[in-house]
């Protein structure tokens, strides 16, 4: 009994070092490092745009079934901070089922301020969509997925038409999207309020960084994730945009998981830790049935 709760406490003890560090959406590498890095060929710092800031890695399954489905993953930071190096995790989960994937860097405060790295995100994902195929992607199944930040650059992408407009798409070349832990109805608080180019006494928030505002029931397909523990980003927030869209006649799942945080929701992604939740199975569900 003494070992097998020794056992536990250093479990608990090496879970509990990832999530601090995904926590302050920083360094990354020691959940990289628990996780396997064959099973996929990875091409890394691809330019998708003319800034320093805007590159991308694409990731391969070694069994690539052509033509295979894609994920574009925006990962989290706060709009400030975040790698795509970082999530190797992610990009090994999905590979693992058969996904072609994309990690994109994009620009970040104080270098940019808001709506500049939603518009990196639809550069990127014009790149996937113009490039993808000689991967062997089907850019016919573009998906978007994204975690905290990202699920709001991924958010805003689905919804609000100007900027897939603005790279010369609809935004119907998005099959599904899936966000996990996203601000999609909120007000920043005052240190964010900076990132949306409004002082931090700002009275009233734009009504344009909230992703809820733009649904009109015909956008694509979305799929929201959320523990009920996150003290991050509120459920709330999940919860309003899953029954906008549901009003509105468009198509929402939304998923809670009730003993998860905001960190271990985009944990649970990798491979040692898949049973804080099945995020994967869920997610290449959503995928599959669109």
């Amino acid at each position: 009994m003494k070992i097998k709760r020794a056992l536990l406490v250093l479990l608990f003890g090496a879970l509990a070092a990832t999530l601090g560090l995904l926590a302050g959406c920083t360094r990354l590498q020691l959940l990289n490092a628990t996780v396997s890095h064959r099973g996929y060929v990875r091409t890394t710092d691809i330019v998708y745009g003319p800034d320093a800031g805007q590159k991308l890695d694409v990731y391969l399954p070694n069994k690539l079934v052509v033509p295979a489905k894609v994920v574009i993953f925006f990962y989290g930071g706060s709009w400030r901070s975040g790698s795509k190096t970082d999530y190797r995790f992610a990009a090994q989960a999905l590979t693992s089922r058969g996904y072609i994937v994309v990690l994109p860097d994009y620009r970040q405060y104080p270098q940019v301020v808001f709506p500049q790295f939603v518009k990196d995100g639809a550069v990127a994902v014009r790149w996937a969509r113009d490039n993808l195929s000689t991967y062997g992607g089907d850019t016919n199944h573009l998906y978007l997925m994204g975690h905290s930040a990202g699920a709001h650059i991924a958010a805003l992408l689905t919804l609000d038409k100007q900027y897939l407009q603005g790279v010369g798409l609809d935004r119907n070349v998005i099959r599904a999207a899936a966000t996990l832990s996203g601000p999609y109805d909120f007000t920043p608080n005052p240190w964010d309020r900076p990132v949306f180019n409004q002082p931090t006494n700002a009275t009233t928030i734009d009504p344009a960084i909230e992703p809820i505002t733009f649904v009109d029931g015909h956008e694509p397909p979305m799929l929201l994730v959320q523990g009920l523990r996150d003290d991050i980003v509120a459920p709330s927030n999940a919860e309003h945009l899953a029954n906008r869209i549901r009003q509105l006649g468009g198509q929402v799942e939304y998923i809670t998981y009730p003993k998860r945080g905001h960190a271990s929701v985009v944990v649970a992604l990798a491979s040692p830790y898949h049973w804080l939740a099945p995020v994967l199975d869920d997610v290449t569900d959503y995928f599959e049935r669109h």
